[in-house]
């Protein structure tokens, strides 16, 4: 009996193995399409930028080291996205009501506005693209995403370096 447990292991090791290779290479293949569309969404907000602008409105206005922190990245490569959103006039700083030391990013009327459309955009584009499932699949597919990135804890969201 013992050699059958360990047959079914090794069979049971390897699909699991196949399945990871194939879940790790789709994830890939995903984050590619994320980039290489976020610029025809809007030819001035990277996926990067959307996801930082989504981050500042869902936050109402944060510190550019809460960024930083969020995302686990360099101060500097924060600063570079920051600066670049606001000679885009998409976000702008703000005196912390609280401590006149500290300045706040918040969106400007335009960041609102861009945000807004990219992000009715994307969902347009991810509603085409899952037309024809089924409303279990897709509420099991989100389950599962949900459940894939609760396992990393306080992983940041996404990857803003990657810009």
């Amino acid at each position: 009996m013992k050699a059958a447990e360990e047959l079914d292991e090794t069979v049971v090791t390897a699909a699991a193995d196949a399945a990871v290779e194939t879940i790790q290479r789709e994830m890939t293949s995903f984050a590619r399409r994320a980039r290489a569309t976020a610029g025809r969404m809007h030819p001035e907000l990277s996926l990067v930028s959307y996801t930082l602008l989504g981050h500042l409105e869902e936050r109402g206005g944060c510190r550019a080291t809460d960024l930083a922190a969020h995302y686990a990245l360099d101060k500097s490569t924060v600063s570079r996205q920051v600066a670049a959103l606001e000679r885009s006039r998409l976000i702008e700083r703000r005196l912390d009501p609280e401590d006149h030391r500290v300045q706040v990013l918040h969106l400007t009327g335009t960041g609102t506005e861009i945000l807004a459309q990219v992000t009715e955009s994307r969902r347009e584009a991810f509603r085409e693209r899952l037309a024809g499932w089924p409303e279990e699949d897709l509420a099991r597919f989100a389950s599962y995403l949900l459940r894939y990135n609760a396992a990393g804890g306080d992983e940041p969201a996404g990857d803003p370096s990657a810009d």
